[in-house]
């Protein structure tokens, strides 16, 4: 029976045997990719592009703006293999190196994969216990969902979920971990990818006891007018013709060093289904941070959303009561509503005024973002303490958090704070 010290000692191990060396690279120089005024597209003209973007909109102060955007047409597989040992879940996880990686390596799903990846486009090897998850089998979540809203135009990726409890033959970076270890390691820093939280996000049990102060028609109509009032209208630009983004031979960079940059990178990985290849990557500027508040109302764990609407996607979801590109400097961030920074300052930052439940740095996803990170915060309120909101916020109860995860109305932040703060949930 492995322990928490034997899986780090795993961990430890697999980093040692499963090396892989980055390097930044001119975009200009990235071998099997055209860096071209239009856009950035792989020769096999699959995996991704990216495009550039000219964008209208009513709900941000800035009405219009341009940006560079990831563009993928299919669908990834984010798959987990389960299985009841001795009446507890475990989960068949994979040690996995990707080139954004901060600490290079990290635990994946058993399956983490684009169709161009699967599909093998790459010429690499075949991608190990795929057919799990291609095979019509009955599936304990499958949840198709959106990747983040202002890196990727209209992505999802396919979430399952399976059990399986027949013996599986599987190699030394695989490993069965229990329920209760993963419960430790997700207050800890960069340990579960992005894509296992996602997963996991889809697979958070109900309570049998919730009574919610919104009905899911109330908030169903709500969700209805408030994607009547606000818009957002994209129109694909050359990235030559984006305003205040720089394009030079080595990177794509805003005028202000803000938001993000486009770098490319040579990588070399042995343990990967390919050994040596270039790619872009996305390079963000800063820490992000995506924050819940919730609060007990009616007996019933409340969180406190807020509507959004990004880019990436053709109506509004929902995300965080706050979540912002830059939290170091979130008072002079031009981009961040008052409000937002009134309830960071007030509520997130004054630990005396409340109680912080959920509070680490976890990673964006290794295989399209350089070194980013993310910091997810949930602050309890006292049942007695109020709070001012507007008609862009909503208190939703946990149970209607997941029944909106199930309907794909929950952005990729929210879906994974609401994970890592309900991770002793997952089924």
């Amino acid at each position: 029976m492995s322990n928490l010290k034997q899986i780090y000692t795993w961990l430890k191990n697999q980093k040692k045997r499963q090396k892989i060396i980055i390097k930044e690279k001119k975009i200009s120089e990235l071998i099997s990719w055209k860096y071209k005024p239009e856009k950035i597209y792989h020769d096999s003209k699959k995996f991704f592009s990216i495009i550039g973007l000219r964008v209208i909109s009513n709900f941000y102060k800035r009405y219009t703006w341009d940006q560079p955007i990831i563009y993928q047409k299919d669908n990834g597989i984010l798959g987990i293999i389960r299985r009841n040992k001795n009446a507890e879940p475990e989960y068949l996880m994979r040690a996995n190196v990707e080139p954004g990686n901060i600490n290079k390596l990290q635990i994946s799903p058993t399956v983490q994969a684009t169709k161009s990846n699967y599909t093998r486009v790459h010429g690499g090897k075949k991608i190990k216990h795929l057919n799990f998850f291609l095979n019509k089998t009955k599936w304990l979540i499958y949840s198709k969902q959106t990747e983040q809203g202002f890196i990727y135009r209209l992505k999802k990726n396919t979430n399952i979920l399976l059990n399986i409890n027949k013996n599986i033959n599987f190699s030394e970076n695989y490993k069965w971990i229990k329920k209760r270890h993963l419960i430790s390691m997700i207050r800890k820093r960069n340990i579960l990818n992005m894509d296992t939280l996602s997963v996991f996000s889809c697979s958070i049990k109900k309570n049998i006891f919730d009574m919610p102060i919104n009905s899911i028609k109330q908030i169903n109509i709500w969700l209805t007018h408030m994607n009547r009032k606000y818009y957002i209208k994209v129109n694909k630009i050359k990235l030559s013709h984006m305003k205040n983004w720089v394009l030079t031979n080595k990177n794509i960079f805003h005028k202000n060093k803000s938001y993000f940059s486009v770098i490319g990178v040579k990588v070399s990985a042995k343990s990967r289904e390919v050994n040596y290849w270039h790619q872009p990557l996305i390079k963000n500027s800063s820490l992000h941070f995506a924050g819940f508040l919730v609060k007990k109302i009616n007996s019933t764990t409340h969180y406190l959303v807020k509507f959004i609407v990004e880019p990436g996607y053709k109506s509004g979801s929902l995300t965080c009561t706050v979540k912002t590109s830059n939290v170091k400097n979130y008072k002079k961030n031009n981009n961040l509503s008052a409000k937002s920074k009134f309830i960071l300052k007030t509520y997130f930052f004054k630990k005396n005024k409340s109680t912080i439940k959920y509070d680490a740095i976890q990673s964006h996803e290794g295989g399209r973002f350089y070194q980013s990170q993310i910091r997810y915060m949930v602050v309890q309120l006292d049942d007695q303490q109020k709070i001012k909101i507007d008609k862009g916020y909503k208190w939703i109860s946990q149970n209607q958090m997941i029944d909106l995860i199930k309907k794909g109305s929950l952005d990729i932040e929210a879906r994974l704070c609401f994970a890592c703060y309900n991770f002793n949930k997952i089924i």
